[in-house]
């Protein structure tokens, strides 16, 4: 079970919207590159990036922001917004990072999905963002007519290494998981799904050690490792099976 911190891109900073709305979107941090240094100090050993202006404009907008990440990045990175064709998935490739998210181009063009995962297998994860469990699309913009499960089976022989799920209507509001929905949909494919949008406290972190998540592969963490609502090395310890509470830095013993 990984978790992944979450930088989302927006104007060059590092934003959090609140349910995918890029109106109600809070800076956090100014320097990405930062942020990302700051999760990597916390043991976090894979991030999650994307491109907002890229998701919304079709291609990437915050390529700076996302190579500067990359000069000094110590961990693992998978990045979506914005892929939308092969040379896209070449370019983020070969720059370093570790797995592209391709998204509305897998409603649209699912034979692009399945060249990609054939020229890069483990290295192409397919983003499913769901509003009332159709598909969203073009930075959540527009509703698709293709429900979240029927995108996941499109898939299910292509190679891909992931989904990753989003309950748009959870993102940034700091609700919980959707964890019927998303163990629902992991039970129902074979390939590894990671669950995304709302997770809020250590509690929901606890609740993906339960039985009925084993087939979850990892989750993504936003504004509550922001507002200081989840204690990363604790939050770390729980899915890593130790569970207790870590003592603070700079702490007695």
């Amino acid at each position: 079970m990984i978790l992944f911190p979450a930088i989302d891109l927006k104007n060059g900073e590092c934003v959090r919207l609140l349910r995918g709305d890029m109106a109600q979107a809070t800076v956090f941090n100014a320097d990405p590159e930062a942020q990302a240094r700051t999760f990597a100090a916390k043991g976090f050993e894979y991030l999650h990036v994307v491109d907002l202006d890229g998701a919304f404009a079709g291609h990437p907008v915050n390529a700076d922001a996302v190579r500067r990440i990359l000069s000094s990045l110590t961990m693992k990175m998978q990045l979506g917004g914005g892929v939308r064709d092969m040379k896209t998935v070449r370019g983020w490739l070969e720059a370093g990072v570790t797995r592209v998210i391709i998204g509305t181009a897998a409603v649209r063009d699912p034979d692009f999905v399945r060249e990609a995962a054939r020229l890069y297998p483990d290295r192409i994860a397919v983003g499913i963002d769901a509003r009332d469990g159709w598909v969203a699309v073009e930075g959540w913009a527009k509703t698709s007519n293709v429900s979240a499960l029927d995108l996941g089976r499109r898939f299910e022989d292509a190679g891909v290494a992931a989904i990753i799920y989003t309950d748009i209507a959870r993102d940034g509001a700091l609700q919980g998981l959707n964890i019927a929905s998303t163990v629902a949909l992991a039970e129902a494919l074979a390939v590894p799904v990671i669950a995304s949008g709302g997770l809020a406290s250590i509690e929901d972190v606890r609740r993906l050690t339960e039985p009925d998540c084993v087939r979850l592969a990892g989750a993504i963490a936003g504004r509550a490792l922001y507002d200081g609502r989840l204690d990363p090395r604790e939050a770390l310890a729980v899915l890593r099976g130790r569970g207790a509470p870590v003592r603070p830095e700079g702490a007695p013993p």
